[in-house]
């Protein structure tokens, strides 16, 4: 079996006869190129034919499927597919947004934030959508009381995308975070809160995007062609936004088989 296996694997460093002094300790470093060699070849005959991998299985329990979609998105409803010269405008507005964000990241970063911001860690995908969405949204309650009209309560109607805090999110922060908020709209309804913080984090977003973030912005594109359609009412403020996020991925970002043909 060695012969075989010699025969098909050939030494790199074959290592001759050579005369080692007796006191020669493969344990200790080599003192010549010999020794060095000797010691090598000693090391390789030690180790086992075949190795198994000792894997956690409950690392493997979270997400252990990916479901990809090849299809595009849904087409507009009628009436409803925005134009061609609206949808440049927007891409325009929003690359101008995205270079004044990078342009005064390093100032909005060093503004303190106020004592009633405490931003999530990158893991904490409940504590993120608790801070984008707020309670009222993320624990699905119609309408706030009388009593809380007087003031805004963030940890209730959640925390606006501000400067100083998207600033303060790296790129692994803000993938992650669009992540879970996609996974949210994936099984609920479109909210105004959701719009301003998926544009904010698009805004984060840096190109090339990284197969990851790809991903995760195809599968939000297509998810407002879903909900876009769905619009019972017709909500014309809502599918703009639907139609901006689809605008977005599709014609900022590359993506230009999920763009909406020009009405």
């Amino acid at each position: 079996m060695e012969a075989g296996v010699e025969e098909l694997m050939p030494r790199l460093l074959p290592v001759d006869d050579c005369d080692l002094a007796e006191d020669f300790d493969p344990t200790v470093p080599p003192r010549t190129p010999q020794e060095y060699l000797k010691r090598v070849q000693i090391e390789a005959a030690r180790c086992p034919d075949v190795v198994v991998a000792q894997i956690d299985p409950k690392k493997l329990r979270k997400k252990q499927t990916v479901n990809i979609s090849i299809s595009g998105c849904q087409p507009a409803p009628e009436g409803y597919s925005p134009t061609l010269k609206w949808q440049q405008q927007q891409v325009a507005h929003f690359s101008a947004v995205r270079q004044s964000l990078n342009k005064h990241r390093n100032h909005w970063r060093s503004q303190h934030l106020d004592s009633n911001v405490t931003m999530p860690k990158s893991e904490d995908e409940e504590g993120w959508k608790k801070f984008c969405l707020g309670e009222r949204v993320y624990s699905e309650i119609d309408a706030l009381s009388d009593n809380e009209n007087l003031g805004i309560d963030y940890i209730k109607v959640g925390f606006p995308p501000l400067l100083s805090i998207v600033s303060r999110m790296n790129q692994a922060t803000v993938t992650s975070v669009l992540e879970y908020l996609i996974s949210w709209f994936g099984e609920k309804k479109f909210t105004p809160e959701l719009g301003r913080w998926l544009y904010a984090l698009l805004a984060c977003l840096e190109k090339p995007l990284l197969p990851e973030a790809h991903s995760l912005i195809r599968q939000l594109a297509r998810r407002c062609s879903e909900v876009r359609v769905l619009e019972e009412n017709k909500n014309e403020e809502q599918i703009s936004a639907l139609n901006l996020i689809i605008c977005l991925v599709s014609r900022y970002f590359d993506q230009r088989d999920l763009a909406d043909e020009p009405s």
